[in-house]
């Protein structure tokens, strides 16, 4: 089973993040800039998840934007996991390929 068939989750560390909103251009329904100027992952019900490392799944149809936000994020903080074992797949604790 590859990253792309399993359930993965994506979250943003609010202390890296520079409010560039490039997440939130890629993505728009995963990712929004908020009233404070940092971007947070919205769940499916639109509502913005601002709870420190709160998670939300990543829609498999969003799945090459969240990533493709992972590695234009300015501010590295974008981070995709494995839900199964939470290991990161995207972003700037991911291993090299």
């Amino acid at each position: 089973m590859t990253a792309t068939e399993e359930a993965l989750e994506v979250w943003i560390d609010q202390g890296l993040c520079t409010g560039d909103g490039i997440c939130a251009q890629y993505a728009p329904d995963v990712f929004e800039l908020d009233v404070d100027g940092l971007a947070y992952v919205k769940g499916e019900d639109g509502d913005l998840r601002r709870e420190d490392g709160a998670t939300v799944l990543v829609p498999v149809i969003s799945l090459k934007d969240v990533t493709d936000s992972a590695g234009e994020c300015p501010g590295e903080c974008i981070h995709v996991r494995r839900r199964s074992d939470g290991v990161e797949v995207y972003g700037p604790d991911a291993d090299p390929v």
